[in-house]
C-alpha cells in the first residue's frame, strides 16, 4: 500500500506540473517574437508622440499582462552579480561603474516560468580595468 500512496503522489504532481507548465513551450517560441517587437518599439520610440508608438506601447502592455499572468517574469540582470544558473555571458568589458564580476549590460532579456528557467539573459559582463602603462620601462619580460 506504501507503493500504491508513492505511486498516486507521484501522479498527482506530475498532474499539477502538467497544468502549472502546458504552456512552456508556447511561452518559449513567443521570446523572440517579443524580442523583435521590443526592438520595432525602441525604434518607433523616436516619435513617442506618434500614434503608432502609443498602438505599439498598448501591446506591449497587453503582451506584459499576459505572460504575467502566465507565470512568466524577466530574470533581473543588469547591475545584478553575474549568476550562471539564470545569465550567459556573451562579453566581458573592463568598467568602473559596476563591481567585477557584475553585469554591466542586457544584451537579450532571459525569462522564468515560475521556478524554471525559460531562457537565459546574455549579458555583457563586467571585468577590471587593465592597469595603464605608466611609461616607467617596467615592463615585465
Amino acid at each position: 500500500t506504501a507503493d500504491l500512496d508513492n505511486f498516486r503522489k507521484l501522479m498527482a504532481r506530475e498532474k499539477t506540473d502538467a497544468v502549472v507548465y502546458g504552456n512552456q513551450r508556447l511561452l518559449e517560441e513567443l521570446l523572440p517574437v517579443l524580442d523583435n517587437f521590443e526592438m520595432g518599439l525602441q525604434a518607433a520610440a523616436e516619435d513617442a508622440e506618434s500614434m503608432i508608438f502609443k498602438g505599439m506601447e498598448m501591446v506591449k502592455k497587453q503582451l506584459e499582462d499576459f505572460l504575467s499572468a502566465q507565470g512568466v517574469e524577466e530574470v533581473p540582470a543588469e547591475g545584478q552579480v553575474f549568476d550562471v544558473h539564470v545569465h550567459e555571458a556573451v562579453a566581458q568589458e573592463e568598467s568602473t561603474e559596476v563591481a567585477c564580476g557584475s553585469v554591466l549590460r542586457v544584451m537579450r532579456k532571459g525569462y522564468r516560468l515560475k521556478d524554471r528557467l525559460l531562457r537565459p539573459a546574455n549579458v555583457v559582463v563586467a571585468k577590471a580595468p587593465e592597469p595603464a602603462d605608466d611609461g616607467s620601462g617596467e615592463a615585465s619580460e
